[in-house]
């Protein structure tokens, strides 16, 4: 079943929130170091693989430092291995290559696949996951507007110039009802009021079992070196494959880095 914010229209983001990204982010990476003994306090990993999808227009180059700090932690970390994410022209009309990558990924590992998605790659995470269930051993999503319409975003415009593709065509229709579908497998949704790229109410999950939203406080563009990104992160990879559970919050320093408690 469609999730039924598919059809809702929200405003984009401010204009002043989408003008201090770049600052924002790069404010955000500057507390790494401020949180290194946070971050290296989360579980180590089990070694079950992970792909991580970057977002649009952006190349691994940008996961960069997500996926070092997953791999130190244990994880067997993959690129997408595409280039630029460009959308259906990065990844096919219908997903095989990106298909292709997660097949290969299995095949080698012999193990479920986590898959990390930022933005634009948080949708293309559901999809796959959508198509094939069986090789996703959860899904998570960072600042994805993967529900409403993407004229609510502020990169719409520069999305077709450099995808190809109009955002109302039926490729795109299909990849964005697909992704707004409830998945089969654990989903978490982090996101922030203060995305100044995409509307926080599209990246938002709905309510089930085997779904939770993380709001932080952060930039769109920040979000693969945010901190706060990179602890949920590690927190929800560690959960056991069979024993999935929502993020706890509990503790002073977790309630001040994560506001919402529960689906917002």
């Amino acid at each position: 079943m469609a999730n039924d914010a598919a059809d809702t229209v929200v405003a984009p983001p401010s204009p002043l929130l989408a003008l201090t990204e770049l600052p924002r982010a790069l404010l955000e990476f500057g507390m790494l170091p401020w949180a290194a003994p946070a971050l290296a306090s989360v579980p180590h990993g089990d070694g079950h693989p992970v792909l991580v999808i970057p977002g649009f227009n952006a190349s691994d180059k940008s996961t960069r430092i997500l996926r070092f700090y997953l791999r130190r932690l244990g994880y067997d970390v993959h690129g997408w291995d595409l280039g630029r994410n460009r959308g259906p022209r990065s990844i096919g009309s219908e997903g095989e290559k990106l298909i292709a990558r997660l097949e290969a990924i299995h095949a080698a590992e012999g193990r479920r696949v986590s898959v990390v998605g930022w933005s634009l790659g948080g949708i293309m995470a559901r999809v796959i996951a959508h198509r094939r269930p069986a090789m996703v051993r959860q899904v998570i999503t960072l600042g994805a507007p993967f529900s409403g319409t993407p004229r609510s975003t502020r990169v719409w415009r520069i999305y077709e110039y450099l995808s190809g593709h109009k955002i109302d065509d039926p490729v795109a229709l299909g990849y964005m009802g697909e992704a707004a579908q409830h998945l089969t497998v654990p989903s978490t949704a982090i996101w922030s009021r203060d995305d100044g790229i995409v509307p926080w109410a599209n990246c938002v999950e709905p309510h089930c079992a085997t779904t939770d939203n993380i709001e932080i406080f952060g930039s769109h563009f920040g979000m693969p070196v945010n901190p706060a990104v990179l602890y949920a992160v590690a927190d929800r990879l560690a959960q056991p494959e069979d024993d999935w559970k929502p993020f706890d919050r509990r503790g002073l320093l977790r309630a001040m880095a994560y506001p919402t408690v529960g689906h917002a």
